[in-house]
């Protein structure tokens, strides 16, 4: 039986699509290339197309524990990102 959604609140697959979207935005203005933000765009796009469809997985234990990898990558990413421009400023 499915949960009743609270309205006005997103669901793991809204959030889901909107880091995406967010994700290639980002890349497509650090680049500023026409050519690459219509990429990132449509890459964003399929990304919300494809959480809207595997949404009803979210709660299975190996789709929690996959995301958990991804949230650490994420992190290690911006760690890394952080850093570089840390030392660069430094130099």
């Amino acid at each position: 039986m499915p949960q009743e959604q609270k309205p006005g609140k997103k669901t793991p697959a809204d959030n889901f699509g909107d880091m995406m979207k967010a994700f290639g935005d980002a890349v497509s203005e650090i680049f500023d290339d026409p050519a690459l933000k219509a990429k990132a765009k449509d890459f964003a796009d399929s990304a919300a197309d494809s959480a809207k469809t595997f949404g009803k997985r979210f709660k299975d234990e190996e789709v929690r524990a996959k995301f958990r990898e991804v949230g650490k990558a994420a992190q290690g990413f911006g760690k890394s990102v952080a850093d570089y421009f840390r030392e660069d400023k430094g130099k």
